[in-house]
């Protein structure tokens, strides 16, 4: 048995990809709440004096790249609902017991996962153009998607670990939303995180959303709080870190 076998990688990511694609209220649900912040809050905080919030920048300019790392943190954490899904419907345990290894089957998942979750940022950027958004430059659009494939990655591996430990998924949903929250709010993504107390601003910089974001808002407005080299290297360290996870806990799953 090969380690990690290509065809059944991208059988899987084809399977979650089609899935997503045929269920227009999925696609919908998942870009509903990041839109709605970028709205009430995008226009009701425009003209309010955020505490460490850049002279020359807007606050919407300011607020999308959080609200997409948002998006992406949402739909890659909930990628390991579709393995608990899987699980009800018998299909995890026929895929657990096939001559294909775990490591190609969390690679699967993680490809399929990222994939639409980068679908769903992406419309969330372009839905907020009309807004009011504008990129600085769209030569570094390039650099944008390396963030977001970065993200995705990191969150879906947590995601996948996460489900792993569980075998139903209403308690998955429960604990994966107790835990989305505080990481959205600790990234810097509605309000520096410069302004936080020193407790708190310490968990804000272990939290690998925290440089998904300012890079995001490095390419595609032009003003960080780091440099891009450290944004970069910690969401490579976090991904990494994360996939290794996902894929041991994952190895130990019994098809049951």
């Amino acid at each position: 048995m090969n380690l990690i076998d290509p065809r059944s990688i991208y059988a899987l990511w084809r399977r979650d990809v089609t899935r997503f694609v045929r269920t227009p209220s999925r696609i919908i649900g998942s870009i509903s709440m990041p839109l709605l912040f970028l709205v009430f809050l995008g226009f009701g905080f425009s003209d309010a004096a955020i505490p460490g919030l850049p002279a020359d920048v807007d606050y919407l300019q300011y607020l999308v790249p959080g609200m997409v790392g948002f998006t992406m943190l949402f739909g890659s954490s909930f990628a390991g609902l579709s393995i608990l899904s899987d699980q009800d419907v018998g299909f995890l345990k026929e895929i657990l017991v096939a001559p294909v290894s775990r490591t190609s089957i969390v690679l699967g998942r993680i490809a399929g996962g990222s994939t639409t979750a980068l679908v769903q940022a992406v419309l969330i950027l372009v839905l907020s153009v009309p807004l009011g958004f504008r990129f600085d430059s769209l030569l570094l659009l390039p650099l944008a998607a390396v963030f977001l494939v970065l993200i995705a990655v990191t969150f879906v591996g947590f995601g996948v670990a996460l489900a792993s430990q569980f075998s139903d998924s209403e308690g998955f949903g429960l604990i994966i939303q107790f835990v989305i929250f505080p990481l959205f709010f600790l990234s810097g993504a509605l309000y520096p995180v410069e302004s936080l107390p020193d407790p708190i601003r310490i968990l804000a910089f272990m939290n690998p959303l925290t440089y998904g974001v300012d890079g995001l808002r490095a390419v595609l407005v032009g003003s960080a709080a780091y440099p891009l080299f450290l944004d970069f290297g910690a969401l490579v360290v976090s991904s990494v870190l994360m996939v290794a996870i996902g894929t041991y806990l994952f190895e130990r799953v019994e098809a049951v």
